[in-house]
């Protein structure tokens, strides 16, 4: 059994965040979610999970949390996600992700913390001139969620070598799915995601699905994305926290993914499969900042991580959204999600 660990999770009542911290009480280890709920839920964390109110950004509230428990992690889920919004409002999105995640980067530093997890994304790549995309390519993100990103990662290869810890950041790819025992799911109040939207019209909670633009250079001219189950991104994060924990002086950038891309068009297509009927689909402008692919090259992940992907057929991932959408729609987590 790998050594258990004591783990912060900043956003841990969100989506990814929720899912990691089930992932890590499978393998042992131990888990405070901090989180301000704005866009998570208390009653994603499971009970026995300590859950501390607030806001990343508070220094004067890690410094607290961080005195409180000596911690051998952080798991750093927490910010602002929506590829669009970060377009209207990039000052917004370099406040939550860049200038919040210096000050927990800061405090566990100064706490001694000797493992950072970072939730970093594809976007740093921007339009990647090939794909699948390694981690060796050209960093040119094209808008200010990717941007936000990619200075933490510069923030956590500065720090790493200045200091003694050491991170893992994870670039993943568009995540779907929820967890196979109905624990958690995507329950966010701003849906954004494909596969959530489309499940959701297949619900009636929305009554067709937007296809955002259909002029792109793809074989089909919608937009093609690497779609990765959110419960095998969780294991991955703890297979990094592994990985940093067996080499203290080694620093992981990796790219979470399968592999294989699909455009929008094959989604929905999977979808009708899925459902046995088919979406009401209608055209829609392109949204900004929107790349045409993102594929992901996992074999350094594969080939460094004690991991393997386990629900990595697109229609599993539908099925499972498809079984938390209707849970949502059928409890009283419709109201309090």
């Amino acid at each position: 059994m790998r050594d258990a660990a004591t783990v912060l999770v900043t956003g841990g009542a969100g989506y990814i965040g929720s899912h990691a911290v089930l992932a890590l009480r499978a393998a042992g280890h131990a888990v405070v979610v901090l989180d301000d709920l704005s866009t998570g839920h208390a009653g994603a964390v499971p009970q026995g999970v300590a859950l501390v109110r607030g806001d990343v950004g508070d220094a004067g509230l890690l410094a607290g949390v961080f005195r409180d428990t000596a911690f051998d992690a952080v798991m750093h889920f927490a910010g602002s996600i929506i590829v669009p919004e970060s377009v209207r409002d990039p000052l917004g999105y370099y406040r939550n992700n860049t200038a919040a995640s210096r000050t927990l980067v800061a405090a566990a530093v100064a706490a001694g913390v000797p493992h950072f997890v970072f939730s970093s994304t594809a976007a740093v790549y921007g339009e990647p001139a090939s794909v699948p995309i390694r981690e060796d390519a050209p960093l040119l993100p094209i808008n200010p969620y990717g941007r936000s990103k990619l200075m933490t990662e510069w923030m956590l290869a500065d720090t790493a070598a200045a200091f003694p810890i050491n991170y893992a950041a994870l670039r993943y790819f568009n995540v779907a799915g929820a967890d196979l025992a109905g624990r958690s799911g995507q329950s966010g109040p701003v849906a954004t995601h494909l596969i959530k939207l489309a499940v959701q019209a297949v619900i009636g909670t929305r009554d067709h699905i937007d296809v955002f633009g259909a002029d792109y250079p793809t074989p089909d001219g919608t937009c093609v994305r690497d779609y990765v189950h959110v419960s095998d991104l969780a294991d991955a994060h703890v297979a990094a926290l592994a990985a940093l924990m067996a080499a203290p002086r080694r620093s992981l950038t990796l790219n979470i993914g399968y592999g294989r891309g699909y455009s929008v068009r094959e989604v929905l297509d999977a979808v009708d499969r899925v459902v046995g009927a088919p979406l009401d689909r209608r055209p829609a402008p392109r949204r900004p900042g929107d790349p045409p692919a993102l594929v992901a090259d996992n074999h350094a992940a594969l080939a460094t991580l004690d991991w393997r992907p386990r629900h990595d057929r697109l229609e599993t991932m539908i099925a499972d959204a498809l079984r938390w959408e209707r849970h949502l729609a059928d409890s009283s987590l419709a109201q309090t999600y």
